[in-house]
């Protein structure tokens, strides 16, 4: 109630100060998702994008030694299928619409957008199209923007950026794992066996839905403000937490704040130039069954114990980019519910070679984790850029023997045909270890399985 109060008073200040400065039209994240240019914008205006994607990996197998040995690693495989080595695949195609509420009230804008790529949101979402944003924002109060729906969170700049333009193929280890969210009705821990669970089918605890693509149902209010080159924005939002268009489901909502300034070089859209430093944070709860011998009790396992655990994330960077060059860097936390892979590295519902085990994924109910990247790029000619991105992720940080490292050097290039359509090919040099256990332990004997992995992709923009 206190942080709701502080929240209300800061938009109260904002809001009045938005009566003597000028607002803001060059858009940065928030404004080009979540508002029109006022009586420029079109009543409908349709856009996408597609990305042909092809990865690989070796395909290296979880070594001997280890609970599933000669079972694929499951950072091995590709996503979202996770059923070989090499892929080539759609990785997203978007559809939608966005404009204003012409003519009746040009101060009320929207924004759809449905997903018909192979990913994390269509693959666990049952293999169909989804809806993944629709929204309406109303411009009428000065200096204080609401907007409601299915939208992306004001959160960390991988999640929040338009991901078209995004300058590389896979998110860093701190995103994928600690913020782009994966949804579970259990713990998924220990591991079930055939004893207990039958069969694998019954036994994987697995996602029970799409993941969560760093978007929420809520709503939020938002703007930003110019004085001379210098911009302040800001976002304070309510939302379910439950992922893409779920409604809640433990009567908790998530809170998000978010607050940006930036000296703007100049230009517009989504490649303006300017210096941008920024910060957010996340509060939440997730229900979640812990204990238990098997994930369904029907099938022999004991039934584990219902909650509500905390989940927090936070984080502040900057960004820059002026001329031929751009950067950006980003620190991020991660406190209460911690994802933690999958047993034994193996793809979940696989078993092992004796078939007494099955491998499933795992959620730490209260835990912390910490990591960073720093990403640099440069334009060597006019349509050709090199990137360069080093990221590392501290995983399970409360306890020194849980904790786990990754650590990924991104080497980049990426062509531009012409504004709208690129090339993309990026090299990942991956490594990871559990730091305070021996090289023997059977941790670290799967962690050295972690291949390099190296992807091209095709994005054009429509």
């Amino acid at each position: 109630m206190k942080a709701l109060k502080q929240t209300a008073l800061t938009l109260a200040c904002v809001a009045a100060l938005g009566t003597t400065v000028q607002q803001a039209d060059a858009a940065n994240w928030l404004m080009l998702q979540g508002t029109e240019p006022v009586g420029t914008a079109e009543r409908a205006y349709v856009w996408g994008f597609l990305q042909p994607t092809y990865t690989q990996t070796d395909g290296t197998p979880l070594p001997a030694g280890t609970p599933f040995a000669g079972r694929d690693a499951v950072f091995n495989t590709i996503v979202p299928d996770q059923k070989s080595d090499s892929q080539f695949q759609i990785l997203r195609a978007q559809v939608g619409v966005r404009g204003q509420n012409l003519p009746l009230d040009s101060n009320i804008n929207y924004f759809f957008l449905a997903e018909f790529g192979n990913n994390g949101v269509t693959t666990n979402g049952g293999g169909a199209a989804r809806v993944v944003d629709a929204s309406i924002t109303l411009n009428h109060i000065p200096g204080a923007r609401v907007r409601a729906g299915l939208f992306k969170t004001p959160t960390a700049e991988e999640g929040l950026q338009a991901i078209h333009v995004f300058d590389y193929i896979n998110f860093t280890n701190v995103t994928d794992q600690m913020l782009l969210e994966r949804f579970f009705d259990r713990d998924g821990v220990p591991a079930c066996t055939t004893a207990t669970s039958g069969t694998a089918e019954t036994c994987a605890n697995r996602p029970n839905g799409p993941v969560g693509a760093f978007r929420d149902i809520g709503v939020q209010v938002f703007n930003a403000f110019t004085f001379g080159s210098f911009e302040l924005s800001y976002a304070a939002m309510l939302g379910n937490g439950n992922g893409i268009n779920r409604g809640d489901n433990n009567g908790s909502m998530d809170k998000y704040y978010y607050l940006s300034g930036e000296y703007v070089f100049g230009g517009n859209g989504a490649r303006r130039e300017g210096l941008k430093f920024f910060a957010w944070q996340q509060d939440g709860k997730r229900t979640l069954i812990t204990g238990g011998t098997g994930t369904q009790s029907s099938v022999g396992g004991t039934a584990g114990t219902e909650a509500d655990y905390d989940r927090t994330r936070s984080g502040l960077g900057l960004t820059f980019r002026k001329s031929k060059f751009r950067a950006a860097a980003e620190y991020i936390k991660a406190d209460g519910m911690i994802f933690d892979g999958t047993d034994g590295g193996a793809v979940a519902g696989v078993s092992n070679i004796a078939g007494t085990t099955f491998a499933t994924f795992n959620i730490v109910p209260v835990d912390k984790a910490d990591g960073y990247y720093a990403d640099f790029g440069y334009l060597v000619l006019p349509k050709l850029e090199l990137d360069l991105r080093y990221d590392s992720l501290n995983r399970r940080t409360d306890v020194a023997a849980n904790e786990r490292q990754f650590t990924t050097t991104t080497v980049g290039v990426q062509y531009f045909f012409n504004p709208k359509t690129r090339a993309t090919l990026n090299y990942e040099l991956r490594n990871a270890e559990a730091p305070n256990l021996p090289a023997t332990n059977p941790a670290n004997l799967v962690l050295d399985a972690t291949d390099n992995r190296i992807s091209l992709q095709l994005t054009a923009i429509f």
